[in-house]
């Protein structure tokens, strides 16, 4: 069950990067900057090291995607006692943005960075998210510092933040993490994160959460030629994604004892919803055993087999509705998110979402005794509205631009036959959604009682990139 995600590796066609423009141009993306929020931020990039704690001591390396410079996270994962104890460094966003100032205003009306094929469109101007705020090897920079020990299980025994001066030693991408492993030859912090990793997906699996194995469509250029591909996530991708839930939910439990904060959520699915997804398993064969959680099934599944990944796109409807959740005071009457399966917070990625310096400000001013400030506590409350608002914005983009780049990529072969897995079918129309191999693509279908789960050959009948169509229709 594919990401809406593409990553584009090598050049952009001239007619995708057309398309992007008029993407950008539909959705009314702020491309550029008001001349007096660049300003602001230029000279925030060049102001000296605040004066904060130095902990440069500590070891720190970031592990992201191979081509992206906004480096939110650095960690250190080391030994302590019967556990682990996790430093896990978060670009301080807050320390370059003036509340108020015309760079709070436009990050504020953006919401979060947007990301197409060709390039993002950032939620701060790039000479803080790439350069000064970035966490960028061998550079000091400021930062949230939590520290996080763990329990020989892989149970959060105590978290602390504090604004700090750190410096990673060294970058790392998912490749090289997970290279290391399987040749075993991994050391330190990147050995240690399999360890902690998988002892915190363990603990997701028995509370009950559910982390989908997701693969993105991707677009590869060789000689001139362009291919749609599946990439899926490697396993050193979801150990580093464990560690930024970890940190999540302790700012979220550290909210919740200080009685303000905002809450990313999820309600849970409705029981009539868990009762189609069982029946959905039923009918594809997917074991689904007594006593067992929907986590529990997902963990076991392979999302390159059709009938697998006909159940993952099939249940996803039970992980749709999710939202924020601020208050000041009583806490909100939902404060957990489901496929969690506890109370989680975003504080992970301030350079790219907004209300990730929000929630992050509030742990560092609990963390230190103090009050939270009055200018977060104001702004708490239309958090989840504007993240709503930037959210559907980004969704739409990504969409649009994987649209693009499939019709593009099929406009020649309209006619041509493919083989394909149903994936997909809607209630009460003779149609569905198909997922073909090569190349990758995931596209609507007509045709009277498509087989979910089973192969079909279709026939592409329309592949507009103008309209940025594509359809089949079953043979």
């Amino acid at each position: 069950m594919p990401r809406r995600n593409i990553q584009l590796t090598g050049a952009v066609q001239p007619d995708l990067a057309g398309g992007f423009a008029r993407i950008r141009e539909e959705m009314r993306l702020p491309v550029d900057f008001p001349p007096v929020a660049a300003q602001e931020a230029a000279a925030a990039a060049k102001r000296p090291p605040p004066d904060y704690a130095d902990r440069t001591d500590v070891e720190l390396i970031t592990i992201d995607p191979a081509t992206s410079m906004d480096l939110d996270q650095a960690m250190r994962i080391e030994e302590h006692g019967d556990g682990h104890r996790v430093w896990y460094a978060i670009a301080d966003v807050g320390g370059f943005v003036t509340p108020g100032s015309a760079l709070d205003d436009e990050a504020h009306r953006r919401g979060e960075t947007v990301y197409l094929p060709d390039g993002s469109v950032p939620l701060h101007p790039r000479v803080l998210s790439e350069g000064a705020a970035s966490l960028l090897p061998g550079r000091v920079r400021p930062a949230a510092l939590w520290r996080l020990d763990l329990d020989g299980a892989g149970e959060l025994r105590e978290a602390h933040v504090e604004r700090a001066l750190v410096r990673s030693r060294e970058r790392f991408d998912y490749t090289q993490v997970q290279q290391a492993h399987d040749a075993g030859t991994a050391e330190g912090t990147a050995a240690l994160l399999k360890v902690v990793g998988e002892r915190r997906r363990a603990l997701e699996r028995a509370r009950g959460g559910v982390s989908l194995p997701s693969p993105e469509q991707e677009v590869v250029c060789a000689g001139g030629a362009y291919r749609l591909l599946f990439r899926f996530p490697l396993p050193a991708e979801t150990w580093n994604a464990q560690i930024s839930l970890l940190t999540g939910m302790a700012a979220a439990r550290m909210m919740l004892d200080g009685g303000v904060g905002v809450l990313r959520v999820l309600p849970r699915p409705a029981e009539q919803d868990l009762a189609k997804i069982r029946r959905t398993a039923l009918a594809l064969g997917v074991e689904w055993r007594d006593g067992e959680g929907y986590g529990d099934v997902v963990a076991r599944l392979d999302p390159s087999r059709s009938r697998h990944a006909a159940f993952l796109q099939e249940s996803m409807l039970l992980l749709r509705g999710s939202g924020y959740a601020a208050f000041d005071g009583e806490a909100p009457e939902l404060r957990e998110h489901a496929a969690v399966a506890a109370p989680y917070a975003h504080v992970t990625a301030p350079l790219r979402r907004l209300v990730d310096r929000y929630a992050t400000e509030v742990c560092l001013a609990l963390a230190a005794g103090e009050e939270v400030p009055e200018w977060v506590r104001a702004k708490l409350p239309g958090l989840p509205g504007e993240m709503q608002v930037s959210g559907r914005r980004a969704g739409s983009v990504e969409r649009a631009a994987i649209d693009l780049v499939e019709a593009t990529l099929l406009a020649e072969r309209v006619g041509e036959e493919f083989d394909a897995v149903v994936i997909d079918v809607e209630d009460n129309r003779p149609a569905g959604r198909v997922q073909l191999a090569e190349p990758a693509v995931v596209a609507r279908c007509t045709g009277e009682n498509l087989p979910l789960g089973e192969p079909l050959k279709v026939r592409l009948t329309t592949a507009d990139p103008v309209r940025r169509a594509v359809e089949f229709t079953a043979v």
